[in-house]
Parts: structure tokens; sequence; C-alpha cells
């Protein structure tokens, strides 16, 4: 085992510490040594004696009175040449991990091999980086550090692998470690747990990215744990990438000057960090993924490291919130906020549904409340409200806004509440609209999906075109029919639902694909039924409430019934009837209206 100390050789000359310009005080120096400009006068004899170079250069003069020698491009330079220097004299100093890679490279460069003498400068950084760096992950990672500023020369002896496979070794060391000292103290808190485990992050994040990027790929050759790649990975983005705030995010157009060096590499560092996310998708915190992807688009990182984080996230949509999804745009004159990113993970979540769904042959396999229909139940929604709060924007063109309302299957909605109230914001603030486009952005509301309040609401709504609130009158005045007969689902003859019995000039894969549509569709039936019995019991609720009070008042059931039979006269056109409307309207008391206006208005 070698010491930090290497050696201390018997007593000899004394050593000057600063660079001067000669290494002995007694005895007058025959060569002179160059280096970037600072001279070192110095004698032949020790230095041809470990330095191959030297040797060859000084025998290879015919002059024998050679007393000048320059060397470019040393590694290290001047301070590592005068500890070279030193080791030729026999001085004492300590090698250690602050020098230990100058001193490896500058051996290398002068050729001081066992060659020329026992023992020499190359053997003794050898054994140091073997026996006492690669045993240590954090003297491992300051040995790294430090080959920074030594390319090529490190990499052509091998240090920075020597030095990136320790710390790989060594960190599955500490994994395992902790993983035994978990299991006897099961009731520590998470926090004490992950620092067990993950202390030597901090300790990666001082490096380059490109030595972090091996490193990283040895950490997942060895089987380190990929939570634990996961935590490096955010520590360093954290660390790298901190000079980047929410306002220069936000407002591009006026901090976004001429690409510099700062900024192509913040650009490296994210374009790596993606690349070495490792592959359990779900092992990736979603709010790790959109701070990346907002980098990402700030920094203009190249299309590649942009899709695979519109992938990831389009894998796990369902578990978004609509403010991950307000991406600012950096385009100038654009809308506020990036649409077509949207738009794309959007495409990544249901070429996922369309996998996991063809992955199913029988159709037995698929039950109701399966995964992928919850999941696009849930993205539905979100996407419902994400338009409702983009809706606003007065630089949303017509184009995209429609490009996010119609890439969703009819089946993501059970109700169209949503996007319908999405649609309303848009028209209040786009008012220079033509009749033409608000049909367009009305056709891809389903009047049947819509519930009593928004059917309320879109009555009295004079930003819609004329033709969609006729459709709305007579969908809710068969809704109100089928209500009082007592009649189940929507009063609409169902079409949808075959015989079950596969056609013969269809192949078994259509037969299959036909079968999980209607499937599909009977699943929202039952879904829409749900949502009507809630209003049913709800109206039942009202009922009472209105039997309770009146009682004293010799109001009765029947009268009830009477006034709800009143109220379906509205949709088959009069003036009084439009008057017995109002007057049922306000039979439920201000409360009900109120709350209506709220939540679908957007005045």
């Amino acid at each position: 085992m070698v010491s930090e100390t290497p050696f201390i050789p018997s007593p000899s000359p004394k050593f000057c510490n600063s660079l001067a310009n000669r290494i002995f005080s007694d005895v007058a120096g025959d060569i002179t040594i160059v280096i970037d400009g600072e001279s070192f006068l110095l004698h032949k004899f020790p230095l041809v004696s470990r330095s191959g170079k030297i040797r060859k250069m000084v025998s290879d003069v015919k002059d024998s009175n050679l007393s000048k020698l320059e060397f470019l491009n040393l590694p290290g330079g001047p301070p590592a040449f005068e500890l070279a220097a030193k080791f030729c004299y026999g001085m004492n100093f300590e090698i250690n991990p602050g020098n230990v890679a100058q001193l490896r490279c500058v051996a290398e460069y002068l050729e001081m091999s066992e060659d020329y003498r026992d023992e020499n400068l190359i053997s003794r950084t050898e054994t140091y980086l073997d026996e006492v760096v690669t045993q240590s992950l954090e003297k491992s990672v300051q040995v790294l550090s430090s080959c920074e500023l030594l390319s090529p020369m490190a990499d052509e002896v091998g240090i920075p692998d020597k030095c990136v496979n320790a710390i790989a070794l060594n960190a599955g060391k500490e994994q395992l470690t902790a993983g035994f000292s978990r299991l006897d103290c099961e009731d520590e808190s998470a926090e004490l747990k992950n620092s067990q485990l993950q202390w030597w992050i901090e300790d990666l994040s001082v490096l380059k990215i490109e030595f972090y990027r091996r490193i990283i790929v040895a950490m997942g050759r060895t089987g380190v744990q990929g939570d634990s790649i996961v935590g490096s990975l955010m520590h360093y983005a954290q660390t790298s990438l901190k000079g980047i705030g929410k306002n220069q995010i936000w407002h591009p157009t006026r901090t976004k000057q001429s690409p510099g060096k700062l900024e192509t590499d913040q650009r490296a560092v994210v374009e790596t960090l993606v690349s070495l996310l490792p592959p359990e998708k779900s092992s990736v915190p979603l709010s790790f993924l959109f701070g990346m992807l907002r980098m990402a688009i700030f920094l203009v990182a190249n299309v590649a490291c942009r899709l695979e984080l519109e992938r990831r996230i389009g894998f796990r949509l369902e578990m978004v919130s609509v403010d991950d999804l307000l991406i600012p745009s950096v385009q100038t004159g654009d809308s506020l906020f990036d649409i077509d990113t949207v738009h794309r993970i959007l495409v990544n979540f249901l070429q996922r549904i369309e996998e996991e769904e063809n992955e199913e042959y029988e159709y037995e396999m698929e039950v109701l409340g399966s995964p992928s229909q919850g999941s696009i139940l849930k993205v539905g929604s979100i996407i419902d409200s994400y338009l409702a709060e983009i809706a606003p924007d007065p630089y949303l063109n017509l184009q995209k806004f429609t490009a996010m309302l119609e890439i969703l299957p009819d089946y993501a909605r059970v109700i169209d509440d949503g996007l319908y109230r999405a649609v309303d914001i848009y028209l209040k603030a786009h008012p220079m609209l033509t009749e033409h486009e608000c049909k367009k952005l009305c056709k891809f509301i389903d009047c049947k999906k819509l519930s009593q309040e928004a059917c309320n609401h879109a009555a009295q709504n004079d930003r819609l075109p004329v033709q969609m609130t006729v459709r709305v009158l007579y969908f809710e005045q068969l809704r109100l029919k089928n209500a009082l007969s007592g009649s189940s689902g929507d009063g609409f003859p169902s079409q949808r639902i075959s015989s079950g019995v596969p056609s013969a000039a269809m192949s078994p894969r259509d037969n299959y694909a036909s079968l999980r549509r209607e499937n599909r569709e009977l699943k929202l039936e039952i879904s829409r039924m749900r949502v009507r019995l809630s209003e049913l019991e709800k109206e039942q609720l009202f009922m009472k409430q209105g039997m309770i009070e009146k009682s004293g008042n010799g109001r009765t059931f029947l009268t009830s019934i009477s006034k709800g039979i009143g109220r379906i006269g509205i949709f088959s056109g009069g003036g009084p009837a439009g008057g017995k409307r109002k007057s049922g309207r306000k039979s439920r008391g201000p409360e009900g209206k109120t709350g209506r206006s709220r939540r679908h208005s957007v005045s």
C-alpha cells in the first residue's frame, strides 16, 4: 500500500519554492528549461537520468554545449513541471488527489518510465491511483475533476476511465451498505434513508457534463438503482441550470440574446441529461420532465431531446395537472402558450392507448373500468380544463384551438360540459369571429352529452350560433319528456349495438375491433346513465324540499308535477311558453341559478 507521502529521500540541495532561475543555490545550472514562458535553470544529469524525452533531446543535438530546451503544451504547465523536477532531484513532496493527475500526465509527456529508472514517476503515480484514489469515491471525483484541464493526455493514460469505474463501483457498494442499514431500522424517516443512499450525489455535481455522462453510464452497467440515478440527474440539473430563472422562461424575448458559450453549454447539459434518463418511464418525476422540457424549448435543444421528453410525458399524461401543460411559447408573435408541444404530447398519449388496446386479442379481457378507459377519461377532463385556461389568449388562432378540440376521440368525454365552457370562453375572448367560424367551433359539442346545468346556460347564451341553441333546446325537451315518463336512456334509438354475431364477410380482427368499439360505447352509455341518474336524484331532492316548504300553503305533489308538465311547452314555441320557462327556472330558487352562472359563465 502506497502512502500519500510516497518517499522521503536523503538530504539534497535545497529546492527553491518559487519559480526561480536556479534549482540549487550553490551549484550553477547547465541547462534552462522553458515551460510556457517560465524558465528553470537546472542540471542535465538529474533530468536525463529519469526523463527519456529530455535524454533523447540532449543526445540528438550535435552541439554538446546545449543550454536551453523549450517544451510546448506540457500538461499541467509550470506547476506540474516543477513537481516533476523535484522528483528528478529526489526532493520530498506529497502526492495527493489534487496533483496526482498532473504528475501522471507530465510523467507520460517526459517519458519517466521504468525503462530509465526503477520506481520512476509513472509507476509511483499509477500505484497511488490504484491503491489510494480508486478506493474512495470522493478522491476519485476529485482526481476526475482535475483531469478536465489535462485533455487529451489524461484520456491517453486512462485516468478518467479508472476514476469513472471506481466511482460507479463505490456508489454500488454504498447503495448495498445503505440497503442493509435500512433493513435494521425500518422506522427511519424517508429523508434519512434517502440521505444514506444518495450522499454522493452532491459530489458528482462539480464535474463537467462529459465526465458526468460517463459516470452515469457506468453506474447503469454496475446495477446502481434507477431512483438513485434519477436523483443524481435532478441534482445535477438544478446545479448546472440554475442560471435560467422563471422570468427568462416566461419572458424569453426580453432576455434571450445571441447564443453564447454559456447557453451552448447549458444546451449540451439538457440534451445529455435527457439521454441519460433511465428506461423506466415511471421512475422520473413529472415535475422534472416538465422542467427539462421548458429548458429544452428555451435553449432550442435538438429535436430528439424534445421528442423524448414529450414521449415520456405522454406516457403518463393522466397524472399531470393543468398548470404543468401551461408551457410558455418562445416564438415572437405567437400565442402565449406552446400549443404545438401539448398537441404532440397528446398524440403520444393516444398512441400509447392504441398500443395498449391492440395488445388485447380477446374482447372479454376488456372489462368495465379498464385502465385505458379510465386514463383517457382523466385526460379528457384535463384537456378541457387546459382549453379553458388558454382560451382567453387573444393571440390564440382558431386553427390551433380547433386542433386541440378535435384530437380527442368522442369516448374521451362522458359529458361535454368542460368542452362547452372552453368554447364559450374562446367565443367571448374573440368577438370578431365570423358566424361560420363560430359554427365550426360549436360542432365539436355534443348536445346530448351536456348536463342539465350546461343546457340551461347554453339556452340563454347569446354568443352561440342560433343552430346550436335550437339543438340544445330540442335535446333538452326530449330529456325532460323521458325524465317525466320514466323512460331510460336519452330517448334516442340506439343503432350502435349489433346482434353480437360476427359477420362472415369481416376478418376476425375487424370483428374484434367492431365488438370492442361497441363495448366501449356501452360503457359510455352506462356512464351517461349514471350522470343522468345523479341529476334526477338532485331533481327529486329539490321537489321534496319544495313539497315540505310549501305544504302549509296547500301545495301538493300534483301541483309540482303540473308545473313540470308546463315546462315542457317551452320547446314547442309560443310566447306563453317562454314565460312558463322562466318561472320554472325561478321555482328552483336563486341559489341554483347563480350556481349555474358561476360555473359556466365567463363574464
